[in-house]
């Protein structure tokens, strides 16, 4: 097979291990800045403090406000506090919310970004803002949205509840993924997307088993890692289109929204790349999106949108919605394959490839 593709590594310095946390003033200080405001959701606001508390005079604030999906009335106040405090740097400290708002600051302000993750999101290694106003969600790529630091410190996420981590994990194999299948995948960005998901398949059922196994957890953040480097080197397909939409039109949670829909685009797309999705296949086993499936049902995580509060009624304009602007897929698809997907998924039935 001759060779033939455009690789672009990310410029962004990543720092993991046990304990890195407590390297945040030194990072400050490598970036050049000296006034950090510090972002959180209202969940981890005490986290957020916490953290201010150590940077000492290098805290310019804390911002406890992120939310999901990131609304853009939430960022552009988030741009107000900071600019009145003086920051000149941004901390997150938290999962996708919170990452999310600090990357919608940075795209309209500049200020460079430390990220300390909490979760499996993976998007703090990505270029990717995606924003919502008026119930529409929309992404973009901008290198000013890529944060220039990741302290990834797994003894932050011993104390994330098992489904969360779960559902967490499931949103960044969801990345991995549809990696494999891009258009624009390369030989690095699928290395990284096996890699990522032999990570999460080898340490979820740890973190079920012992939700404060270091290694596990190690392991699953590692994992995470890669799965979101995928995500910032090629494009997505219908999985991200599909959870965008119930995300920014029907206020679904982001996490679990990838968990239950991800074993059924993989088993749509299957039918027509089972050899780029092969390696999900030899990982989980096969077919791909029934195995998926069952991997998510032995980590009890949730199967159907109808257990996330999506009404069935709602499905036909969701449908609707996903194909008004699609993204490229490897397999075609209208109004009436999306609406079957989402029915099966809003069922939580186990698709049959």
């Amino acid at each position: 097979m001759t060779l033939n593709f455009t690789y672009t590594g990310s410029p962004a310095r990543i720092v993991f291990g046990a304990g890195v946390r407590h390297q945040l003033a030194a990072a400050i200080d490598r970036l050049g800045c000296s006034r950090a405001f510090i972002l959180s959701t209202p969940q981890q606001a005490g986290e957020a403090e916490t953290l201010a508390a150590s940077l000492g005079g290098r805290a310019a604030g804390v911002y406890a406000h992120a939310t999901m999906h990131t609304p853009v009335e939430v960022s552009e106040a988030a741009v107000a506090a900071a600019r009145a405090a003086g920051a000149d740097c941004l901390v997150a400290v938290g999962g996708g919310s919170t990452t999310g708002l600090g990357k919608a600051i940075a795209y309209r302000t500049d200020l460079p970004q430390i990220v300390i993750p909490t979760t499996y999101a993976g998007s703090e290694v990505t270029d990717i803002l995606g924003q919502t106003a008026d119930n529409v969600k929309t992404t973009l790529r901008d290198p000013k949205v890529l944060p220039e630091v990741v302290l990834y410190d797994p003894e932050l996420t011993l104390g994330l509840p098992v489904g969360l981590s779960i559902t967490s994990a499931l949103n960044a194999m969801a990345h991995a993924a549809e990696g494999l299948y891009a258009e624009d995948r390369n030989p690095i960005s699928t290395l990284m997307a096996v890699e990522g998901l032999a990570a999460l398949h080898g340490a979820l059922p740890g973190i079920v088993a012992d939700p404060r196994d270091l290694e596990a957890r190690s392991g699953a953040l590692c994992g995470a890692w890669l799965c979101g480097t995928v995500l910032g080197t090629v494009a997505m397909a219908l999985h991200h289109k599909l959870c965008h939409t119930l995300g920014g039109s029907f206020d679904m949670p982001h996490a679990e929204t990838h968990a239950v829909l991800l074993p059924h685009t993989i088993a749509y797309n299957a039918v027509a790349v089972p050899d780029l999705l092969a390696p999900v296949a030899r990982i989980f086993g096969a077919p791909p999106g029934a195995a998926l499936h069952d991997f998510a049902t032995t980590l009890h995580a949730p199967t159907a949108l109808r257990e996330l509060g999506l009404k069935e009624a709602d499905l036909d304009r969701a449908a609707a919605i996903a194909v008004s602007k699609p993204y490229p897929n490897p397999r075609p698809f209208d109004e009436a394959a999306i609406r079957a997907l989402l029915g099966a998924a809003w069922a939580g039935d186990r698709p049959e490839t």
